[in-house]
């Protein structure tokens, strides 16, 4: 008997001994565990992240470029991700990846105890346990980790605390955006508004069901998921997805199953910043950027980042317009490269004219110094004479054609010569009152062509100088447009304002017309009219106005100016004729409208930039000039339907404008240049036309004048312009000055110039 008590109070003992053992192991793991998180989160297994980074994670945002009516026209990126706030977000985008990554998302608090135990017990063999907001954890400050087990699992524990801190610190629905801003997708694109873009060309909005379920279904793994690379792959993760919603009650098993039967359809386009619209723009607006960072720093006085601070550049650039202008140079250069090359088969040194081979070498070596392969192999320190030979060896190489790239097989030097052939262009609209730039072309091609004929390339600009003649004679000498001058043989003798030698000019046709008006004269271009002009004005006084009318370039004290021998860039010209259009108050062109940090928040707004220049009556005056042109002179073709040479060259025509128009075309010397500055009421554009060398050209005025190669992208443009009637394009008269002291209606008389295409010519001698 009593050894059975011994055994029961032995058992007693032993039951005791373990139950108390247990407890302890119990208790130093629980404390190990809670230890072990609370090391974690101090940082002792690595750096956690603070309340400041919870709250500004380092996110690499791409800075957006916006246009006026609020489109995104382009970026700035090392990594292209845009930031989006939940409402900019699809609903069935946010539905389709709760339903797929975590179903009870709106339940946990970060962690999804459910999910846990389930992947625990079952080894993860039946899903994981990763929550939306782990994911989040470990995009934002991890990234994919170790697969060393227990350094994996150091990262598992540091990803809930994560996971619990970002849950108390931001809403669920600021948790999804997050989310959906920092996947990479693939293919340089990150976040939803990337890849929107990217993959369907689209604003995240505008997706579909089957598009939104695509992306949704890439956040399992966007390299295996890729719709590019692996389109069945895709479709059948897709159609998972769908499923997902479907069982979630958000779309119905019926709409589930029309939309599994479509077909995986993409608008794949990779942003590039050498791609897309307003390519010469961005790269202008680019180089402002640089200098801007430096003058406007952040509140701490660290420099912006273009790249990666998400900062939004609102323009004042019009997509609507410069898509129609990027339309209109692209429509009529395809159709006048055409004639050039035609015109080029017979030319043994093509693209050059009139130049001797030492001027001809000297153009293609410079070429070749600027060219990427010169620049490469200097690094490489190669001699001058191996650089110059590798230069004549055949290598292949993809070319632009207007009818799209090309791969071919050419030595290198042939392909200068080959691209020298390309006539290039500039245009710029501006509005007059505002100086806000609504458009913006500086050339062919960007990807091929990256030199700007806007804002960088000063080209000579022919008879659009002359207005600024008639303006200083007109405010000089107290004249007005129905002022009658002799258009007859002129000289200016040596000695006379600088001139080194007698200078005499002529007309482009060699005939005179004896008494003309001002209106007439400038309708016609009449050398010897403006040369008369600027001579009794004198050179400097010409030179002051062109001044205060923002042109920058350097102007030579000549006589010979009158007739357009000044390089002036596409941007000065706009703006000197919008101050016309201003009622003689010059505004500077204006190309930002502010713009934001990542926040909203707006951290520059440009001061507009004005001066009076001339009183509003002269202003007046010389637009009533300006319209003779497209009354009756080089410009008439806007408003005919009549012929002339080149006419089937002029892209768009007839163009039958019935508006008021004040317009001024030009054409340089040996037709190396041609213009046309055309002005309504609201809108100045300036149209230039040319090769990269003066040298290569056309060989007659027929094709070279600016009436036929550069007024047709103006007549063009405007009748895109006019089409869209949201843009409101006026089509009304320039306002007349109250009381206006200036004769400008002429009393009418037989016309003295029609249209006649072979009358613009720039020499020392006669030019119009």
């Amino acid at each position: 008997m009593a050894a059975k008590k011994n055994n029961q109070s032995n058992t007693t003992k032993d039951i005791n001994y373990y139950k108390k053992k247990f407890w302890r192991v119990f208790a130093y793991s629980l404390l190990g565990v809670l230890a072990f998180f609370l090391f974690a989160s101090w940082g002792l297994f690595g750096s956690m992240p603070s309340f400041e980074d919870l709250e500004n994670p380092d996110s690499n945002l791409a800075t957006e470029i916006i246009s006026s009516d609020g489109v995104l026209i382009g970026k700035y990126f090392k990594t292209n991700r845009s930031q989006l706030k939940y409402s900019d977000l699809p609903k069935n985008l946010v539905e389709a990846l709760v339903a797929t990554e975590d179903a009870r998302f709106y339940e946990h608090s970060g962690i999804d105890g459910r999910g846990t135990l389930r992947a625990v017990f079952s080894l993860g063999t039946n899903g994981g346990a990763s929550t939306l907001t782990q994911q989040l954890a470990k995009q934002l400050f991890h990234g994919e980790g170790s697969k060393f087990l227990p350094f994996r699992i150091v990262q598992k524990i540091k990803e809930w605390i994560i996971a619990i801190r970002l849950e108390r610190q931001y809403t669920k629905n600021e948790i999804l955006a997050m989310y959906c801003n920092v996947y990479d997708f693939g293919n340089y694109s990150v976040g939803v508004s990337s890849a929107a873009q990217t993959y369907f060309s689209k604003d995240p909005k505008d997706l579909t069901i089957d598009e939104s379920a695509i992306l949704v279904g890439m956040f399992k793994n966007s390299g295996l998921y890729n719709p590019v690379r692996n389109p069945q792959g895709v479709k059948n993760r897709r159609n998972v997805v769908l499923s997902q919603m479907a069982k979630a009650k958000m779309i119905s098993e019926a709409e589930k199953e029309r939309l599994q039967a479509l077909p995986i359809t993409l608008k794949f386009k990779l942003e590039s910043h050498r791609e897309g619209m307003a390519t010469y723009f961005r790269e202008y607006l680019r180089d402002y950027m640089k200098k801007w960072v430096t003058e406007n720093k952040k509140p701490d006085g660290s420099e912006y980042d273009i790249y990666k601070d998400g900062l939004k550049i609102y323009t004042t650039i019009d997509s609507r317009m410069q898509s129609y202008a990027e339309e209109a140079v692209a429509a009529h250069m395809k159709n006048l490269q055409q004639q050039f090359f035609i015109e080029q088969k017979t030319n043994k040194n093509a693209p050059f004219v009139n130049i001797t081979q030492a001027e001809t070498d000297r153009i293609i070596m410079q070429a070749m110094k600027n060219s990427v392969r010169w620049a490469q192999m200097k690094e490489m320190d190669k001699s001058e004479d191996d650089i110059i030979a590798s230069f004549k060896v055949k290598t292949k190489m993809r070319v632009f054609t207007w009818k799209g790239e090309r791969d071919t097989i050419m030595t290198p030097i042939d392909s200068i010569r080959y691209y020298k052939h390309f006539l290039q262009s500039g245009l710029m609209a501006m509005e007059p009152q505002t100086g806000a730039i609504k458009a913006w072309v500086g050339g062919i091609n960007y990807k091929f062509f990256q030199y700007d004929h806007v804002g960088q390339g000063a080209r000579q600009v022919g008879s659009t100088f002359k207005p600024f003649v008639y303006a200083t004679a007109i405010e000089e000498l107290n004249m007005s447009p129905c002022d009658s001058i002799l258009d007859g043989p002129f000289m200016i003798h040596k000695g006379r304002h600088h001139v080194t030698e007698d200078w005499e000019p002529r007309n482009s046709d060699y005939r005179y017309r004896g008494m003309v008006t001002l209106k007439q004269a400038l309708a016609a271009s009449i050398n010897t009219v403006s040369a008369k002009l600027i001579d009794r004005t004198s050179p400097e006084a010409v030179v002051e106005l062109t001044k205060k009318l923002g042109v920058k370039t350097e102007i030579p004290v000549q006589p010979s100016i009158a007739l357009g021998a000044v390089d002036i860039t596409v941007e000065d010209m706009v703006a000197a004729y919008s101050t016309f259009a201003n009622q003689g108050v010059y505004v500077k062109p204006q190309f930002l409208s502010r713009i934001e940090n990542k926040s909203g928040e707006v951290i520059y707004e440009p001061i507009p930039e004005s001066h009076d220049v001339l009183n509003k009556d002269i202003a007046f005056a010389v637009i009533k000039l300006l319209q003779g042109v497209t009354e009756s002179g080089s410009g008439v073709r806007l408003r005919t339907q009549g012929g002339g040479s080149g006419d089937n060259r002029w892209t768009g025509y007839p163009y039958m404008f019935t508006n008021p128009i004040a317009g001024k075309t030009g054409t340089t010397q040996n037709q190396s240049d041609g213009w046309f500055m055309g002005m309504v009421p609201n809108l100045v554009t300036g149209v230039w036309v040319g090769c990269e060398d003066r040298s290569a050209r056309f060989k007659s005025l027929t094709y070279g004048q600016g009436a036929t190669a550069a007024l047709p992208v103006w007549g063009y443009f405007m009748k895109k312009c006019y089409a869209d009637k949201d843009l409101q394009v006026s089509k009304g008269e320039f306002e007349r000055p109250a009381n206006l002291s200036i004769k400008v209606d002429c009393y009418p008389r037989p016309a003295v110039v029609k249209d006649t295409t072979q009358t613009e010519q720039n020499t020392d001698e006669f030019e119009l």
